[in-house]
Parts: structure tokens; sequence; C-alpha cells
């Protein structure tokens, strides 16, 4: 999935997000706006990670939003 979308539609992406990385504050969030790098470098000081690993997290989570997507996109085409 491409970052520009889902820094487009922050507010829709917030509780994937949130749920994903639960330590995260409302602070974070209202912080971030979307931003990857801001995110990245939230979820290495909340989860005491480093940036390579903060971004393969971050890379994993898109991935999955890739998977579910497609999943229902498949679904609907298949539909009469």
């Amino acid at each position: 999935m491409n970052w520009d979308r889902i820094e487009g539609k922050w507010d829709e992406f917030k509780g994937h997000i949130r749920t994903r990385w639960g330590k995260l504050t409302d602070d974070d969030m209202q912080m971030l706006r979307g931003k990857r790098e801001q995110l990245s470098g939230a979820i290495q000081s909340r989860y005491g990670l480093m940036k390579d690993q903060a971004e393969k997290q971050i890379d994993d989570w898109l991935e999955k939003l890739d998977g579910a997507k497609k999943s229902t996109d498949r679904g609907r085409e298949s539909r009469p």
C-alpha cells in the first residue's frame, strides 16, 4: 500500500495503527499526522526498537493491509 494513501486518509487508519501498536498514545497519534518517519520514531521510542526493526514492523503491517484489501476486493468481484 502506498504511504501517501495512508497519510491522505489518516483519520481512517489511526484505529488500525492503534490496534497494531497499542502503546502509542493519543498524543503520539496527534503528533504523527500520517508521517511515516514520525510513526517509525514513535514505535522506536515506545517499544525500544532500533530504526530498522520499527521500519520492518511498518512494512509488515502495510503488507497485511494490502492482503486484506485484496481479499475484500476479490470478494466484491465474485458477487453477482
